[in-house]
């Protein structure tokens, strides 16, 4: 007897689901140090800490007094293999001109050259670096450039090291057009992205055309939820709990995980308390954003007539600040195995 067609579909289905969970590789977690800080964990006491809840990769920061131990630097390699777990450094400025800077440890060049050896002892798979702040926001261009000659300078260090330059979209400096700029003019072989759609509003633009334009690039996540409402001022920008905004998170994950198969969900969970505010009917909001198209600010508005107010929760009795940052990074890595799950 013939199968008839919704039978046909039916049995195809059952077999065609298996073999698509099965195209795509486990996706793995990742947290950045910053979004438990407040309880002052070593590099070792944070690892055990990730360990607890599951969480693969641990994204650090080696205190510079530590940079240049090398036992230390083994102890913190070696823990990371007795736990099985995966390391990504933070590192700081790489641009001379920036105030993110700090000349009082060497010029960039030494600083850098000291951030690879660290990167190299560690044995890590991602090293994130940043540009600027808003500081640097009126001469960006400028600032790019030093960067450029910078990276330039040290292209055969970084290749040596076998690792990309991960530089982060970060709250104040580029937006993503501008960083694609930046990477592509340096050479996508010694420069990547640490892509954050958090700071993504700060830069008023949707996180979704961030993904678009640095996704392809991206060598390193820093990933947290926003709501975005509109407010007589212009717009209020609140970083939230995954799940808690309205910037459609979870299609962003989905994008994300399908553009960049094997690179980490790694959250950097901060909490706002207040929310900024973008003022975007404030002519000279745009003296600093002179070249930035129509099309991307829209985009960046529409986001916010669908965004509804989403104010700070006030502080739990009893609970300390570093308690509550786990409490809500806990959320976050259980919002989104639960999303996984579903897509």
């Amino acid at each position: 007897m013939g199968m008839n067609r919704r039978a046909f579909l039916a049995a195809a289905g059952a077999v065609a689901a298996p073999a698509f969970a099965q195209q795509r590789a486990p996706v793995e977690f990742g947290v950045e140090a910053g979004s438990v800080s407040q309880n002052k964990w070593t590099p070792v006491q944070f690892m055990d800490y990730l360990a607890k809840i599951d969480v693969q990769v641990a994204m650090i920061s080696v205190p510079r007094d530590m940079q240049t131990d090398s036992a230390a630097l083994k102890g913190i390699k070696d823990h990371a293999g007795k736990l099985g777990m995966g390391l990504i450094l933070s590192d700081g400025c790489i641009c001379p001109s920036s105030t993110g800077f700090n000349p009082q440890f060497g010029t960039v060049e030494e600083q850098l050259t000291l951030a690879l050896n660290v990167a190299r002892t560690l044995g890590v798979r991602g090293l994130r670096v940043t540009v600027g702040l808003a500081k640097e926001r009126p001469q960006i261009e400028m600032h790019m450039e030093n960067t450029l000659k910078v990276v330039r300078s040290m292209r055969s260090r970084i290749l040596d090291s076998g690792l990309k330059l991960a530089v982060e979209n970060h709250g104040g400096d580029f937006q993503a057009r501008e960083l694609k700029t930046l990477v592509e003019e340096a050479g996508k072989d010694v420069l990547g992205v640490c892509l954050d759609p958090g700071n993504s509003l700060w830069m008023m633009e949707d996180p979704h055309l961030t993904l678009e334009l640095l996704g392809p690039y991206a060598e390193v996540s820093h990933i947290r939820d926003t709501a975005v409402w509109r407010v007589p001022e212009g717009v209020a920008i609140r970083w939230v709990n995954m799940g808690d905004g309205n910037v459609d998170i979870d299609g962003w994950i989905r994008k994300f995980i399908q553009l960049r198969p094997g690179v980490p969900i790694t959250f950097e969970n901060l909490v706002s308390g207040q929310p900024r505010l973008a003022r975007v009917f404030d002519p000279a909001t745009f003296k600093d954003f002179s070249k930035m198209p129509a099309s991307e600010l829209s985009r960046f508005l529409a986001l916010a007539e669908r965004g509804k107010p989403v104010p700070a929760a006030p502080p739990k009795p009893g609970v300390s600040r570093g308690e509550q940052q786990c409490a809500d990074l806990e959320v976050c890595v259980r919002y989104t195995r639960d999303l996984l799950k579903r897509i």
